[in-house]
């Protein structure tokens, strides 16, 4: 979550201008043009001071660390300074310089924050108002990985402390973890057996706009979109967050929470009091949680809504970054606890993040959280290349994407060399606990089936419901799937890995010490929008459902690529930031408020020659 916005670092809380909307009318400006140019002059004004003190506090912050890890060695013993209450005698312990410096920054701060909110947050409503688009479809929306908070419920003697407090998605999770990392684990880890609550555990998901709105204070997610959906008439009436718990299986997801019984009541619901069909709005995993229940509603012995329910209930899809084929960097978090984040950090991070929570515990975490997995990457090699090709390779690569865990050198017999996607995910399950392996082999497939026959066979399988290659969309010829993603930013694609024979869990690691060409500290970077690859994202949208066999009724797909252009103010094509993002806000209110048909497709990346090069071939 690293790259979404701060606004107490003082960025706005909106982009200070919107990307140019599909529509054509005369330009709505709501900033007059001296005002916004001394809203930007006082921000640059304010860089050099605002970044002094982040160094300042980084420094101290530094100091506090080091003296963490330091103590986990006897070197000094902290436990005075964890005996205070540490967030009200923080102010006593930082230099009164720095307390000053923040507090004059913080008063500035306040002041473009007024300025900003009331030029720039509503406007992208405000300006689709003054075209007469209105509320017209309930909208539903259904948040991503991680973004949903989970706050404790449980009432034993251990989790009384934390009770109805977010134990993720908000600062009591970064006290909780510090403070008192052994039981922070004990309730964010599920039962490795069953997948669901450890014995006297109960976590469960946040509900409510407040939910998925910000990750914790300063860090938005949903906000925007619900500042703009409220300006042409949104409110708690006719617009809804379906939060669930990310860590469950989608299987345990309903046994558990009734997760997809109350969706379906939720839509029933709304279609009951506004008397027209819903708009679904789904991001990150959160498209993969929606195409489940789009075959779990309709099945029998589940959600026994008939062949017909999606088209009688849903008007519009709005799948928002959606990682239909998987998210590649969920492979080496589950298998060494690692991804790009930790790999490029510097030498003295990384001795502090393993002394505090060791790639083996990081492993083991995302293990138990089954609902990561899903996202385990989809269609093997015919989607993602073999030995020798990939449909994403570049002219001129030095190697190919295909070989998706790499050993530049191998130290024993004991090594599986280069390794595909395919190969990847056997290898990752041979080497994994039992538990492991059948949580994986009980909720989820990753394959593709390349015949009408096996679609439709497959649609009695659960195991199969989240795989787009392996299922069909719903018969509902009226329904309109909107695909709207980043591009144009690095994105995780393959990994140089080494041996470590010394590891509790796997005996390898990425191998942080390779950097060349394509190469950065043992990761390789291609196509996609930071965190989701170009393929995850775009093929399903800009092929597959194209193919009679994914999609016999014919649903209407369109695709809207963003391009990821920071320094065109500051329009991002991140896979999180997008939600922020005044085109995708347009997007999302026309289509809300039945102005869909005024969206042309965009594309502009090569998703369309990838596509064409992926070896699945229609009927």
């Amino acid at each position: 979550m690293s790259s979404l916005r701060r606004r107490f670092l003082g960025e706005s809380s909106a982009e200070p201008s919107r990307d140019v909307t599909p529509e054509k009318d005369e330009e709505v400006r709501l900033v007059p043009l001296s005002k916004l140019r001394n809203l930007t002059l006082k921000t640059h004004k304010r860089s050099k001071r605002r970044n002094g003190l982040i160094f300042a506090l980084g420094g101290f912050f530094g100091l506090l660390v080091a003296a963490f890890f330091a103590n986990q060695q006897d070197v000094v013993n902290l436990n005075g300074l964890i005996d205070m209450n540490f967030y009200e005698s923080l102010l006593d312990i930082i230099p009164s310089g720095i307390v000053k410096e923040a507090k004059d920054l913080q008063y500035l701060e306040q002041q473009h924050e007024r300025d900003a909110t009331n030029y720039d947050s509503f406007s992208v409503g405000l300006h689709l108002q003054l075209q007469g688009v209105r509320a017209l479809h309930p909208v539903i929306m259904i948040p991503g990985v991680i973004s949903t908070g989970l706050e404790s419920w449980g009432t034993e003697p251990g989790s009384r402390q934390y009770f109805r407090k977010r134990l993720w998605g908000s600062w009591s999770m970064m006290r909780a973890l510090i403070m008192d990392k052994a039981s922070w684990k004990r309730h964010v880890m599920l039962d490795k057996v069953t997948g669901l609550d450890p014995p006297h555990i109960k976590l469960r998901a946040a509900q409510g706009f407040d939910a998925a709105d910000f990750f914790i204070t300063g860090y938005w997610i949903w906000n925007k979109i619900l500042e703009n959906l409220a300006t042409i008439g949104y409110d708690p009436s006719n617009s809804f967050t379906a939060a669930y718990d990310w860590r469950l299986s989608y299987l345990n997801l309903e046994k558990r929470d009734r997760y997809f019984t109350r969706l379906k009541s939720y839509i029933e619901l709304a279609i009951a009091t506004s008397d027209t069909k819903v708009v679904l709005v789904s991001h990150s995993m959160g498209s993969q949680v929606l195409y489940f229940f789009f075959q779990w509603v309709e099945a029998p012995g589940h959600g026994n809504g008939g062949p017909d329910w999606v088209e009688r209930h849903v008007d519009s899809w709005i799948n928002i970054s959606g990682c239909m084929l998987g998210a590649l960097k969920g492979y080496p978090a589950v298998l060494s606890g690692e991804m790009k984040d930790t790999a490029q950090l510097n030498a003295f991070a990384v001795y502090g993040l393993e002394k505090f929570l060791a790639r083996e515990e990081r492993a083991e975490i995302f293990r138990a959280m089954p609902g990561i997995s899903s996202m385990l990457p989809i269609g093997g090699d015919a989607v993602w290349g073999n030995k020798t090709w990939a449909p994403d390779d570049l002219p001129g690569q030095v190697f190919s994407f295909g070989t998706f865990i790499n050993f530049k050198e191998s130290n024993s017999t004991q090594s599986p060399g280069n390794l595909t996607v395919e190969e990847s995910l056997k290898y990752l399950l041979t080497n994994s606990d039992s538990w492991y392996q059948d949580q994986i082999h009980n909720s989820y497939s990753h394959g593709v089936a390349h015949t009408v026959a096996e679609v439709e066979d497959n649609l009695k399988d659960p195991r199969k419901w989240i795989n787009p290659l392996e299922t069909r969309l719903p018969l509902a010829p009226h329904l309109k799937i909107y695909c709207f993603y980043g591009i144009g930013k690095a994105t995780e694609r393959s990994y140089f890995y080494r041996e470590e024979p010394q590891s509790s869990i796997l005996n390898v690691t990425i191998d942080t010490g390779f950097s060349k060409g394509e190469v950065d500290h043992g990761v390789v970077l291609a196509e996609g929008d930071g965190t989701v690859s170009l393929l995850s994202t775009g093929y399903m949208c800009a092929k597959g459902w194209r193919m009679k066999r994914y999609n016999p009724a014919g649903v209407q797909i369109k695709t809207f690529e963003m391009p990821h252009e920071p320094d065109r103010f500051s329009p991002r094509g991140d896979h999180v930031d997008i939600l922020g993002r005044s085109s995708l806000n347009d997007l999302v209110l026309r289509v809300a408020g039945g102005k869909g048909e005024q969206i042309e497709e965009n594309i502009e990346s090569n998703i369309r020659e990838y596509a064409e090069k992926v070896k699945i071939y229609d009927d």
